[in-house]
C-alpha cells in the first residue's frame, strides 16, 4: 500500500472534522437595534434606539444611541414646526429607560437607518413638529427600515412606550422581546465591544 493510499482516509476524516467545526461556528456578528422609551421620572416622554454589534461586512463595532428632539423648548412648539436635532442619549439617561425589543439588522438595513439619521440631522431636513415629526415618528421610520410592519396610529404618536409596544405586537415572532428596565436588560448582555463616548445630550429636552 502506497503512502498516498494511507493518507487518503486520514485526509477525508480531517476534512469531515473541519466541515463539522465550520458548521457550528457562530455566524459573524451583526448589528442589533434595540428600541427604547422613557415615560417616567423627571424627564419628558421620549423614544429612541440603540445600535450594538459589528456589521457582517466587517468594520468597527458600534455601541450608539439615537433619538430626535426639538432644539429648544418654546411656545412655538405648540404652533407648528421648529428646529430639530438628532439626540444622543447618554448612558445615564438610558439607565433610567426601558428596552422593549430588538432586531438583528442586515448590513443594508443598518445602512438605511444610518441614512435616516443623516436625513433628519443638520445636513438634512431637521425640522421638528410635535404632531407630525417628533421622536416617535423618527423611531417609527427606523423600525420600518428594520424591515418591520409599522402602523402610525395617531393616538400613539405622542406616547413612546405604547407606540413601540404596538410595533412589537404587530411583529410577533420577528423581533426579540425584551421588556426590561435598562439595568436588568444590560445584565443579560456581554460587555460592549466599544463605548460610545460622544453623545451630545443627557435626556430628551421636549415632550413628544
Amino acid at each position: 500500500m502506497t503512502i498516498d493510499r494511507l493518507l487518503r482516509p486520514i485526509l477525508r476524516s480531517l476534512a469531515l472534522v473541519l466541515l463539522t467545526i465550520g458548521s457550528i461556528v457562530p455566524a459573524q456578528a451583526a448589528v442589533t437595534i434595540t428600541f427604547w422609551s422613557q415615560e417616567f421620572g423627571q424627564n419628558f416622554p421620549h423614544a429612541f434606539f440603540t445600535f450594538s454589534g459589528t456589521p457582517d461586512a466587517g468594520g468597527p463595532a458600534v455601541n450608539e444611541s439615537y433619538g430626535f428632539t426639538a432644539k429648544a423648548i418654546t411656545p412655538a412648539l405648540l404652533m407648528g414646526s421648529v428646529g430639530g436635532r438628532i439626540d444622543r442619549p447618554k448612558p445615564s439617561y438610558i439607565a433610567k429607560s426601558n428596552a422593549h425589543f430588538s432586531v438583528v439588522l442586515s448590513d443594508a438595513q443598518y445602512a438605511s437607518i444610518r441614512s435616516l439619521i443623516d436625513e433628519w440631522g443638520e445636513k438634512g431636513d431637521s425640522h421638528y413638529n410635535l404632531n407630525r415629526r417628533n421622536c416617535v415618528h423618527f423611531v417609527a421610520e427606523a423600525a420600518r427600515r428594520s424591515g418591520l410592519t409599522v402602523v402610525e396610529d395617531k393616538k400613539l404618536m405622542k406616547k413612546p412606550r405604547s407606540f413601540i409596544q404596538s410595533v412589537e405586537h404587530a411583529n410577533a415572532g420577528r423581533v426579540t422581546v425584551v421588556e426590561l428596565p435598562a439595568k436588568a436588560y444590560f445584565a443579560t448582555l456581554p460587555p460592549p465591544a466599544v463605548t460610545d463616548d460622544a453623545p451630545d445630550s443627557d435626556a430628551a429636552t421636549v415632550p413628544h
